[in-house]
Parts: structure tokens; sequence; C-alpha cells
């Protein structure tokens, strides 16, 4: 692949929140030290530049891998060779069990052969009305929250309402349920208090430590933990009660629980469907929830694409409600969405495992061996993007930005192991961007920037603030 177009160039826009990077060199203690406050700020600056890099410990190493040519090989041709990393789940294991997050070979195959099929398009049609309806929820919602922030200026931490507006999708699409449902609100507010505490990798996964040094976690993980997945279980046990009466809505969750795998004719079990359900919160809620938040704070920085956003909603229903077909045709509020994935991935660093030696840039790789691929690091690498840390949604349809999103472009992984939401993540994002930006503007906070660090997702350091006021149709000309 050829690297950028041009330089990094000139550019009038303010460029969007980046965290500082640390020195190039630091000790293991260090190193240990930065990563447990913030794995993106622990990070050396050469990383957007550098095709591989290798870490080294007294116990194993990690290489972090930039390479398109590399990536791919990982994701794409080769996806058995390199299965997660158990080290991922050290972490994630107490929420996620054994789900197809985790899993690899056999066991994931077959998690993905009956969850597939609940999120083909044709299905995601039949949910765009329950997401249309938290969506529309969302917007009465935020009309209240500002008139209610009216004494702070109309100040609002943002990360709060897109949670919110992403946790009530997936209980709608999943449970038939609204998030003001008793189990759903108890449900969301663990889980925000958990992502607040755990990383999505902790220090094990990116420098393997060995099995005798303490983990990083805080007490509280595991109890939050077992909270949330007693309440999953409720909601499971009672909708398999509800299928065996014949009286289960036909939802997300319905289907999951009832398509067999088409080689065993086995279903999950109540067991295995808790585990299932809570990695669909995580990546369903967690990871639209940032990538909104996001959003809208781009949007904020930059009036002209807000204004943008606006107008293609307006021309495309008015003061109707959106129609399933509306999406794919809101292709400017789509870039935006796609622009907020590239700078802000939700899941910034995904570990893989080498199974086999390997060489990757004339260089062994050992049986073992961490490696590790950074969406954070890939999507804004200095030798691929044109002007890659600045917000510039018309990039997607430039040459470099065509190939970039070919090669280098990976908010959802790619390959065999792509999330299989992924479609469903990019109608629920550009409905709720495009109907909140619709009726609301948003303006940046001063004195209220927004530093990403990663928690189970990339969210704001201090959360992320802006003002938000109902549109004013009377000064539009």
């Amino acid at each position: 692949m050829s690297g950028p177009a041009a330089g990094p160039g000139k550019d009038d826009r303010p460029l969007p929140p980046k965290p500082p990077a640390r020195k190039d060199r630091v000790g293991l203690l260090t190193y240990a030290r930065l990563f447990r406050r913030d794995i993106l700020s622990a990070q050396p600056a050469r990383l957007y530049g550098a095709w591989m890099a290798a870490f080294r410990t007294p116990f194993f190493r990690s290489y972090l891998v930039n390479e398109p040519e590399l990536v791919a090989r990982v994701l794409k041709e080769r996806p058995d060779d390199f299965p997660k990393s158990d080290r991922v789940g050290e972490g994630l294991r107490p929420l996620l069990g054994r789900s197809v997050f985790l899993t690899n070979g056999e066991e994931w195959k077959r998690q993905r052969r009956i969850i597939d099929p609940a999120f083909e398009g044709g299905r995601l049609r039949e949910v765009f009305p329950a997401m249309l309806a938290a969506t529309e929820a969302a917007v009465t919602r935020l009309g209240q929250a500002a008139g209610e922030a009216e004494t702070a200026n109309g100040e609002l931490e943002i990360e709060e309402i897109t949670s919110f507006a992403a946790a009530d999708v997936i209980f709608r699409t999943l449970f038939s349920i609204p998030i003001e449902d008793e189990v759903a609100r108890r449900v969301f507010h663990e889980f925000r208090a958990y992502q607040r505490t755990q990383p999505i990798l902790n220090l094990a996964a990116f420098v393997p430590l060995p099995r005798w040094m303490p983990r990083l976690f805080r007490r509280d993980t595991r109890r939050t933990a077992r909270s949330i997945r007693q309440l999953i279980t409720g909601l499971t046990r009672d909708r398999m009660q509800a299928i065996e009466a014949g009286t289960a809505p036909d939802d997300l969750a319905t289907k999951i629980m009832t398509t067999e795998d088409p080689l065993t004719g086995e279903r999950f079990t109540p067991a295995e469907m808790v585990d299932q359900v809570a990695i669909f919160f995580l990546a369903g809620h967690e990871t639209s929830a940032s990538a909104l938040a996001w959003a809208l704070y781009l949007l904020a920085m930059d009036q002209g694409a807000q204004a943008r956003v606006r107008a293609e909603s307006d021309a495309l229903w008015g003061d109707d409600t959106p129609d399933f077909s509306d999406i794919s045709k809101a292709k400017f509020t789509r870039d935006v969405f796609r622009e907020a994935l590239r700078l802000y991935p939700p899941v910034p660093m995904m570990v893989r495992e080498t199974r086999c030696p390997e060489r990757f840039r004339d260089r062994r790789i050992d049986p073992g061996s961490q490696i590790v691929l950074s969406p954070w690091h890939l999507h804004r690498h200095t030798r691929l993007w044109d002007r890659p840390d600045v917000f510039d949604p018309d990039r997607w349809h430039t040459e470099n930005g065509r190939a970039c999103q070919r090669d280098a472009f990976i908010p959802f992984s790619t390959g065999a192991r792509v999330c299989t939401g992924a479609g469903f993540a990019m109608i629920e994002g550009v409905l709720i961007l495009a109907r909140l930006v619709q009726a609301y503007h948003f303006e940046l906070v001063e004195g209220r920037p927004a530093m990403p660090v990663a928690h189970l997702t990339v969210r704001g350091r201090d959360g992320i603030w802006l003002r938000v006021r109902a549109r004013d149709h009377s000064s539009e000309g």
C-alpha cells in the first residue's frame, strides 16, 4: 500500500484531542505505572510511524504490528494461526465468561454459527423500529437534560447521554424492554461502574507478566462483574421460560436462543447465553456510546460539518421519522461517524498469540509471542494517512482515504473475526447521530477539553462536556 498522497500540510481547523506520548524509553516499572493509568499515553510517539515494534520484558516478548500486510496476515489470511491471546481474558473473563469475544478454534466457530444469523441484513431491518424508538427516546431525554442544565449554560456530560441511548438500543433490540425497565436500568448502572474500573487490556496482555505477579485490578471489579451476570441470568431465564411457553417476542434474544448450530443441531445453554448477552451489551453498548460521544464532540469542533449533517437529515426525512432505507442515504453523516471511529476507535488495541514460529519483517517470532494490533495507531499512522490527526469526513472519498479504508481501518476488526454486529453499529450510530444533530446544536465548552483515555473503550478522561441547546428554526435562513 502506498503512503499518503500529501504531507501533513496546513489546516486551519483545530486538531481533535490526542493523548501526549511518553518518552521513547522507560523502565519496566515506569511503563507498568503509565500503562495502569492509561494504555494510550503509555505508548511512545514512534508507534505512529513504525511498521512494527518489539516490547521486551524479562519473561516474554510482544510485537506491535502496524504494517497493513502483516495486519492482513494475522486477521484475514491466517486467523487460525493467530488466536486471541488468553491473557486478554485475564481482566474480562469474570464478566464475559466464555463468550464469543474470548474463545478460539472450534468453540468460537460454533458460537458464530449460532449468533451470525441474528445480525444478517434482513434481520437488521426487522429490529430497526426498536432502534428508532430508542433513538426518539434519546432525543426527548436530551431535551429534558438540556433544559435542566440551563442554569449551567446548557453544559452536559455527553458520554452519559450516549451511554444511556446505546444501552436503550441494546435492551429494546435484544430483550424488547426499554432502559426504563428496572432490571435494564440496574444493568446499565453496573456496566457504567465496571467500564470505569477495567481497561480493555491489562498490563499482562500487552507486556505479559509471569503468573505469580499480582494483577493490577481494582477490588470491586469482580464484585461488579458478578452483579451484572446475576442480572443477565435473570433476563435470560425469563426469556427461556417465555420461549417454552410460546410467548417470547421476536427479538434478537429469541432469535439467538432458538437458533440451532447447523452442524450439530445444538442450541446455546442458558449459561452460554449469559456469556453471549454480556458481550452483546459490552460490544453493542460501550463501543457505540464511545463512538457517538466522540462524533458529537468532533461536530462541536467543526460547526460547518455539523450544519451539513443537519441539512442532510432535513433533506432526507424533514419532520417525519426516518425510515430504514433513509440510513443508507445519509452519506455525509456516515462519513462523520466513520471518521469518529477512525480517530477514536472504541477498542484501541487487540492481542493475538502466535501458535507457530513466524517471520515478520525479517524477524523471527517465537510461538507464544503476543501480537498487538492497534487500531489507535493504525488509524493515525503517519506513513499511511493524509493528515492523520485532522477531522476530515470528506477524506473517505479521496484516493488516500479509499485505500486506507481498505487496508488500514479496522474499528470492528476484520477478516473471519470481524465484529458480527458491525452492520448493526453503523446503522445505530448514523441514526442516533443524525437525529440528535437535527434536533439540537452542540458547542464546545471552554475550559473543559476532552482527553482520550482507554477504559473498556476510548472515553474522555474527565468526561466529554458539550453545550447543548435546542435547534432554533427561526434563525435559519
